[in-house]
């Protein structure tokens, strides 16, 4: 693999500190779009993220620091330094997005824009509370706990560590993280309708393909493969909404379930906590979105980390809520998994790119979005059965319609994925503060089809599969790197038009898009993970070290039979220590073959010269 995410990670590290701290050494935030609660935690989880995530770059335990990691974040100061630098920032973060009672807030902020150009966004729905923002703190508040936790565990007893400061910000992230569960409780919605509705027809034609004879035919088998999550959810999932649908208890109704931008109308308080004072009142649409469903399950997925169990970061109150929300996350999966790979004909409905959501809208990004929720729903329940290559297939057209791995024409279309990004409209955000319409644009297509492509290989148990997702993501890499922004003090994204003609007017931006640079950062530590990862087995590779290791054996069994009276303690310690490597290569060829082949090659070797040395010595006698 080409990519080297160790390396890339300490490259932006610098970079963000330089950009993070003005002339004084003080910290600074906002970015492209000013400063938001998305856009700072954005940029704090550039450094938190990779540093809780992959072990080798913690931060919270000063005497193990790695001394590159200490030369890329030297602005921070030294080992000890560095970590208080950021317990404040952290600090300064969530004190920040607090109202005067001193309850979180989650505003979207210039992230939101207005549908109609020739108007802005009122006060009032700039500062609307965002799924985007509830999934980045619950990400970053995990991340503070946890690295709060080591940090005072490694310094207990140090002078220089006030551990009132570390309380303190364990109280405000706690409660953060508690506001935060609780958002996307009441974010999460559930839509019903007929076949014969515009959703219904849009639904049915997109998993239906063109060679069904009758919709109703899609319909019931539609219906039928959704059953059992329409149980549980008639059964199972209360809290955080207004109430269930009772069109849900019709079988013959179709649905569709996920996160909608925000707080849902008419989202019912959630009940009997201690650490929330308030729940505001929401307004989003109670229908799912394809954006805001998938980064609210990786928020979420958060919550049942190994870190998380291991640390006990959460509190019982947020247990109870981290069930719930677990509920949604599998049922959701779940939900989408079926309708993408839903398939009467043989052909998923995944594979008819781009694809229509229930609104009617059709775009190569939705059709990303859904192949990263097949790919979370194989990761979660371990499905072996999943056709990879067919997913594969999918990405790599994704990316050549997308003109990342395919030259770009004359005005074409599709750079609109990237610039300005697909456009979605917020429904029920009109009228805010008598406010227009507002609507949200995803910029993250290529780090996204990145993420999933490593993601994919991770799961791939062919060899020549996994081979050929890591080569398409080094031509993924290799586009995004050609992407960072100019300036020399910086190696920080994005900049679409170093690779594509975009024109009107937006060459070369100067500011930093944290949007985009931490959806980066997500591609480098998936890039970790899959080193982390056994490579996938390749039977024949193992079935040739077996014969190698089998044929060394016999060899070494046979010179060690013939130098068994010998008075030579020196080869007999030689003869014995091969016997131990071949020992560890025959535990290992299941797993690395090739490295068994290694070990067996040298054994084999050494005793061919032993095997010449007899015979020269027998030659001289004669």
């Amino acid at each position: 693999m080409r990519i080297q995410p160790r390396e890339e990670l300490l490259t932006l590290w610098r970079s963000v500190v330089n950009a993070s701290l003005d002339e004084k050494g003080t910290w600074k935030w906002g970015g492209r779009n000013g400063r938001n609660s998305i856009s700072d935690a954005e940029q704090l989880l550039t450094i938190m993220y990779p540093a809780l995530e992959i072990p080798l770059l913690g931060l919270d335990q000063p005497d193990k620091t790695a001394q590159d990691i200490l030369g890329a974040l030297r602005g921070l100061g030294d080992e000890l330094d560095l970590p208080l630098r950021l317990i404040s920032a952290l600090t300064a973060h969530i004190r920040a997005y607090r109202d005067d009672d001193l309850n979180p807030r989650f505003p979207g902020g210039q992230y939101l824009k207005a549908s109609d150009e020739k108007r802005e966004p009122s006060p009032e729905q700039l500062g609307l509370d965002m799924v985007d923002s509830f999934s980045m703190s619950v990400t970053l508040m995990l991340s503070t706990l946890a690295f709060v936790k080591g940090f005072r565990n490694a310094t207990s007893g140090t002078a220089s560590v006030d551990l009132d400061e570390l309380r303190t910000l364990e109280e405000l992230a706690s409660e953060r993280l508690t506001a935060a569960m609780v958002g996307l409780l009441r974010s999460f919605v559930i839509n019903v309708f007929t076949q014969d509705d515009d959703q219904g027809r849009n639904l049915l034609q997109m998993v239906g393909g063109a060679a069904i004879p009758t919709s109703r035919q899609v319909a019931d088998e539609l219906r039928s493969s959704l059953q059992n999550i329409r149980a549980v959810l008639l059964e199972d999932v209360t809290i955080g909404l207004r109430e269930i649908p009772k069109e849900l208890n019709n079988r013959n109704r179709l649905f569709e379930i996920g996160w909608t931008w925000g707080v849902a109308l008419k989202a019912p308080e959630v009940e009997n906590l201690k650490d929330l004072k308030d729940q505001r009142d929401g307004f989003a649409e109670a229908a799912p979105f394809l954006y805001f469903t998938v980064n609210a399950l990786d928020g979420i997925a958060d919550l049942f980390s190994a870190r998380t169990t291991t640390l006990a970061l959460l509190n019982d109150e947020q247990q109870r809520l981290a069930q719930s929300l677990r509920l949604r996350w599998e049922l959701t999966q779940q939900y989408w998994s079926a309708i993408a790979t839903f398939s009467p004909t043989g052909r998923w409905a995944l594979q008819d790119v781009p694809w229509r959501t229930t609104d009617g809208r059709e775009s190569e990004h939705f059709s990303l979005l859904v192949a990263s929720l097949v790919i979370q729903d194989a990761e979660i329940r371990e499905r072996s059965g999943l056709d990879h290559r067919r997913l594969a297939r999918i990405l790599d057209e994704l990316g050549q319609r997308g003109r990342v791995t395919r030259r770009a024409t004359v005005n074409d279309e599709a750079l609109r994925l990237h610039v300005p990004g697909t456009e979605v409209q917020l429904g029920g955000s009109e009228g805010i503060g008598g406010g227009p319409e507002l609507k949200w644009r995803l910029n993250d297509y290529t780090p996204l089809l990145l993420k999933n492509t490593v993601r994919l290989a991770i799961l791939t148990d062919n060899p020549e599969d996994r081979t050929d997702l890591v080569q398409n993501a080094d031509r993924l890499w290799e586009h995004l790197l050609r992407r960072r922004l100019r300036s020399s003090q910086t190696s920080l994204w994005d900049d679409a038009s170093r690779v594509f003609a975009i024109g009107d007017g937006q060459e070369h931006p100067a500011e930093i898009s944290w949007y985009y640079t931490e959806r980066v950062v997500e591609c480098l530590i998936m890039t970790m993970k899959l080193m982390y990862t056994r490579s996938a087995r390749n039977q024949p590779l193992e079935d040739y070290a077996r014969g190698i290791l089998a044929e060394t054996d016999s060899l070494l069994d046979f010179e060690m039979l013939t130098n068994l009276v010998s008075d030579n303690d020196d080869l007999r310690e030689e003869l014995q220590d091969a016997r131990r490597r071949l020992n560890h290569a025959r535990q290992i060829h299941s797993v690395r073959p090739a490295t068994a082949v290694g070990l067996a090659m040298d054994i084999l070797r050494t005793l061919e010269s032993y095997k010449i040395a007899r015979q020269n010595a027998i030659e001289e006698v004669n």
